[in-house]
């Protein structure tokens, strides 16, 4: 059986990221989720996906990233990888605000 591909959706300054990775858990940093091994597709194809490049040249270099739970939309296991994308967020819907996590007061 081959290994999982999860598909994260996820709010970023006001765009909507779609991408693709193997691996994914929640962090050590509280209140974040880890993403590694982002897939992006074929390099030998003919035609070029301008908002693909977009998300290649976003995520160029990085190794794993951090995104923070409340910024997260949705995370399927899917069969296969799909196209990443990068859109703008439109209409009315926008992330629910969470507040910042505060063991104590101090006076």
């Amino acid at each position: 059986m081959s290994d999982p591909v999860y598909k994260v959706i996820f709010f970023n300054q006001g765009q909507i990221f779609e991408v693709f990775a193997r691996q994914i858990y929640q962090s050590d940093l509280y209140g974040f989720i880890e993403i590694e091994e982002l897939l992006f597709g074929e390099r030998s194809q003919m035609l070029v996906d301008p908002g693909e490049e977009k998300l290649k040249s976003e995520f160029e270099g990085v190794n794993r990233s951090y995104l923070p739970m409340h910024s997260i939309v949705r995370i399927d296991e899917v069969a296969k990888e799909g196209v990443g994308t990068i859109s703008e967020a439109k209409g009315n819907v926008s992330p629910f605000p969470m507040p910042s996590f505060n063991p104590g007061k101090s006076d």
